[in-house]
């Protein structure tokens, strides 16, 4: 099972910056980003397939898609696949926000 994480900036004082991310801040902050690409809906597939409505921007590396999904002024990722750790930390010190496990 792998680990999940959280991009927030929950942690940080009142009047620091934004305490939520929000969705406009986040397409305007991944649209400019040539690896990634937005889409409302992932798509599990394996002995069955599941598909998931929501906010996601998919990071395209090499073969893979790996989605940050945006849900309640925060990005929710999966470390599955370890090169998503410094692509998360990249993300999150340019939103200026924090990594929370779980």
């Amino acid at each position: 099972m792998s680990q999940r994480y959280r991009i927030t900036r929950a942690l940080q004082e009142e009047g620091h910056s934004a305490q939520i991310i929000s969705l406009e801040e986040c397409k305007q902050y991944f649209a400019s980003k040539a690896d990634f690409t937005y889409s409302s809906v992932f798509t599990v597939t394996g002995a069955t397939t599941m598909s998931i409505d929501g906010d996601f921007f998919m990071w395209s590396f090499g073969d893979s898609k790996i989605p940050f999904r945006h849900y309640q002024g925060d990005i929710y990722v999966s470390g599955s696949n370890e090169a998503v750790i410094p692509k998360m930390m990249e993300v999150a010190s340019e939103l200026q926000a924090d990594i929370v496990e779980g």
